[in-house]
């Protein structure tokens, strides 16, 4: 990382069927190896599957489950004296928003059904109604960061 200035953050163009700058970025997470392409269709499949299976707008229920995912707080390493601590932190918008995405996108590729589409659109449902594992990884950060609260003062 350069010591002389920030690193410039790069502009997302939004996706072509929703304007969405989120799910252009949660294309871009899904795609392996450059298959941009791929990864579209992969999403747009999930967001059909969501529209015809919960009847609502696939966009929307895209925000509501990232919102349920998004962590607020997470534990960073300290090192103070010869200890080290788990210090809980709040975590910047920015980063909240990339580790939902990531999550998101980890727990449906374990998930059990057949098809890339299909996985996503079953996380982003349960996701959607506070369950599935995404939703988990994000209770537990909570709850390791509310365990390791007595160590906050050690914030830098």
């Amino acid at each position: 990382m350069s010591r002389r200035h920030r690193a410039e953050t790069r502009v997302v163009i939004p996706d072509a069927k929703f304007g969405s700058e989120d799910v252009a970025q949660f294309m871009s997470t899904i795609m392996l190896q450059g298959k941009k392409s791929v990864a579209e269709s992969i999403v747009y499949g999930a967001f059909d599957m969501i529209k015809e299976k919960t009847g609502r707008d696939p966009l929307d229920a895209f925000n509501t489950a990232m919102d349920n995912i998004m962590p607020m707080v997470e534990v960073r390493s300290r090192r103070v004296g010869g200890a080290t601590y788990q210090v809980p932190m709040e975590v910047r918008p920015k980063r909240r928003k990339a580790l939902g995405r990531r999550w998101l996108v980890e727990a449906a590729r374990k998930r059990g059904e057949r098809t890339a589409a299909a996985k996503i659109a079953g996380e982003i449902m349960d996701a959607m109604n506070n369950r599935g594992t995404a939703v988990k990884k994000r209770e537990d950060t909570h709850r390791m960061a509310e365990a390791n609260r007595a160590f906050s003062h050690y914030r830098w």
